[in-house]
Order: structure tokens, then sequence, then C-alpha cells
């Protein structure tokens, strides 16, 4: 075994809760008790309230001791949807990854385990190069989460499947509640930046459209991601063509929809809004996109004199993140990035980003595996959905079919007379 540091670990939750962001944290427990605590480099395992929160407060207020822990309770806690530890949103800067620095040398932690997406990747390569300009020993480890599958290096990440899969199965059922009555409804999804989980909506078809227009798709008629310039003229053309000849048309959107200067769509659209604690304004949950591009349909379709179509808005919001029940392939690659960066540590490595590759994708043989990336190649950056996976300006490819399919476990077959 490689020289290795003894002290405790901490392990921490940050950002969007998911479906699965419980089974890292018991992969990573696992892990650790299967390594670095049997061996005795680890003595105590402590879990951290609200992500670095718990670990900068004084005291051992903010920090929750999980060594002994039994495989019952973890199991169960593992099934659990959303962050057991509770989360943050807090992007540390430097002052602040000083404080937690502070934390880790208060509590003896040598090594550090972050669950979250590019901002808890960039939290762990703070602390690790201050921690190794200080010269004290601390290994800083990401281990990958995110709905929005925006992490660059990874073929997919831990909460994503699970949330591709609600929203699969919301849209499929949408697709028949419009198919009985007819109109238009448009669903907003969650992806401010890019656009993997408004392209899961495709899934709700059954099969790949295969490039067909948007009136000959089986629902959802239409996909407009971040990823694709989003034209007012354009989608109200689209779906006037499709409602013209179905009587119906059902719109998967992503709340992210920009405009060819990059514009975002939704604050153009939205009378006044609500801005988070970055400046943003807030779309996730308002309702504001769906309501103005409502509004959009109902002005530009009425006919003059005539009776306006009935429009339908669903912004889907939170309730993607913790629905539970997880994709099967979720539920595994999220126990195995955890277990994974607890092996990178008692292998010795000093810090890295957990990524999951994909090695094969033949139908009914998906299989994935871990690997390591450096933290600088994951952090702050943001993967987007790829042109391959794109078909035009409003719908998805085959390729992203095959891509995402398989992470989804089986969907319901349904049948129509």
């Amino acid at each position: 075994m490689p020289d290795l540091p003894a002290g405790n670990a901490v392990i921490g939750q940050s950002g969007g809760p998911t479906a699965v962001i419980n089974q890292s944290l018991a992969g990573v427990i696992e892990g650790l008790k299967a390594g670095l605590a049997t061996s005795g480099q680890v003595k105590r395992i402590f879990g951290m309230r609200h992500g670095v929160r718990g670990l900068v407060k004084t005291g051992s207020e903010g920090l929750v001791d999980l060594t002994g822990i039994d495989k019952a309770k973890l199991d169960q806690i593992a099934r659990t949807p959303s962050a057991a530890l509770g989360s943050t949103r807090d992007k540390p800067d430097e002052a602040y990854c000083e404080k937690i620095l502070a934390g880790c040398r208060a509590n003896d932690i040598r090594y550090f385990f972050y669950i979250g997406g590019n901002d808890s990747a960039d939290t762990c390569r703070i602390v690790s190069e201050k921690a190794e300009a200080a010269g004290y020993e601390l290994n800083c480890f990401h281990v990958p989460k995110t709905i929005d599958n925006d992490l660059l290096e990874n073929d997919h990440t831990p909460g994503f499947p699970s949330a591709a899969r609600y929203v699969a199965m919301a849209l499929a059922g949408d697709a028949l509640d419009n198919a009985s009555l007819g109109g238009i409804k448009i669903n907003v999804i969650m992806g401010r930046n890019a656009g993997f989980l408004t392209a899961a909506a495709s899934l709700a078809r059954q099969g790949a459209a295969d490039g067909a227009p948007p009136a000959d798709r089986p629902a959802p008629h239409l996909i407009y991601l971040p990823e694709v310039s989003f034209s007012t003229d354009a989608f109200l053309a689209d779906v006037e063509a499709v409602y013209a000849k179905l009587g119906r048309c059902q719109i998967a959107v992503s709340e992210g929809i920009r405009d060819k200067t990059g514009a975002e769509i939704a604050p153009k659209l939205m009378r006044s809004g609500e801005v988070d604690a970055h400046g943003n304004i807030q779309l996730s949950g308002s309702g504001a996109l769906g309501d103005g591009l409502a509004d959009l349909v109902k002005t530009g379709l009425t006919p003059k004199g005539g009776k306006a179509p009935r429009v339908r808005a669903d912004t889907f919001g939170y309730i993607q993140r913790c629905w539970p029940e997880p994709s099967p392939v979720d539920a595994i690659d999220a126990r195995a990035v955890g277990r994974y960066a607890a092996e990178l540590a008692a292998r010795g490595d000093r810090s890295a980003s957990v990524i999951i590759v994909r090695i094969s994708n033949a139908p009914d043989a998906y299989r994935s595996d871990c690997a390591r990336a450096d933290l600088k190649a994951v952090a702050r950056r943001t993967r987007h959905v790829p042109a391959e996976f794109i078909s035009g300006a409003n719908d998805v490819s085959a390729a992203f079919d095959a891509y995402c399919r398989p992470l989804v476990g089986d969907l319901p077959k349904l049948a129509w007379l």
C-alpha cells in the first residue's frame, strides 16, 4: 500500500438533489470501510451538513459521524431520493476555500469527497491546491452528480438517467392526454445551458423519429434545446403546421432556450422575474416561460375574429429531480462512482474527478466503467448536447435515442385505438 496520511474522511453533497445522490454517498462510505478504514488510514468518516457549510462552522455541529452506520441503514438511505446530508448552492471562492481548509485542519480531515457538479469539482480543485501550497496532506475527490448531464469527460452523470426517465414517462402520459382532447401543450423542462434533459422527452415516442417532419412524428412533435437558436417566428410556424394537420401539438422546450444572439428567451417573455443568488433570472419552477410561450401561441394562431386555440403549459421544475423511481442503471452507476472515489484514495491518488466511461452500447448489453480525470478538466466547464444528437431546429436524432435509451431503463409499452 502506498504511504498514505492517517486521519479522518469527510463527505459532502452539493447542488440540486437527485434520485440517486445518496447512492454515491453510500458508495464512498462502503469504499472507505473496505479500504482505508480497514487499513487504519481513516479513523472516522464524517458527513458535512449542507455541503461545505457544515465544514466551515465552528465546532462539530456541522458534521455527522457516519463511521458506525450499519449496512441496512446505509442501503435504506441509498434508495432514498434527495440529499440525506442536506445540500448547498454555495460556490466557494478563494477566501471560502481557505475556511474549508481550516475546517479540514480542525477536524484532522485528510480525505475530502464532494458529490456534485462542475462547481463542486472546482471547490475540490481550489481546496486541493491550497492544501498543497500550505503543506497540509489532503486528498480531494470530486464525485459526479447532476441531472443536467453537463460534466465534461463523462459519458453521462449520475442523476441524469433518473430525471430523463421521469421526463420520458411524463411526456408519454401527457401525449395521450393531448391526443384525447386536442389543443397545444407546452412542457418546459430543466436545462439552462445544456439540453440533455429536454432531449430525453424524445424517449416518450418509444422509437426514434428518424428525421420525420414534425406532424408525422409521434409526440412530442417539437423539441427545442438551448444549443439551437430559437426564433419565435419559426416556433409559431412549427406549431401552426402541426396543429393544422393534427388538431393537437405537444412541445418539449428547455428553460434555457436562446435567440441567435445568445440572449435567453424567457426574460423577453416575462413581465417580471425573480433573480437568484448568482444574478440569474429564475427559470426553474417559475412558470413564466411556459406562460409566455402559451400567450405567444394564442396571440399568433388566433384567426382574426376567430376562436383562440386551446393552449396549456406546464413547468416541470424541481419535480424532475427526486422522483422516487430511479433508473436502475443510474442507481448502479451512482453507487459505483462513490466506491471508485474511495478506491482512488486508497491507491494514493491525491486529487481527481471520477468519470463514467461507456464500454458497450450494444442492444441489451449496455455497460459502463469508472475512470479518473484531473479536476481541472471538469471544474467550472459545461458540456453541451453534441451536434450529432440534434436534428434540425426542433428535434433530436436517432444517435441521441441510441445514447439515452439504455440509461433510463424499460419504459411502459402504451397502446392507442
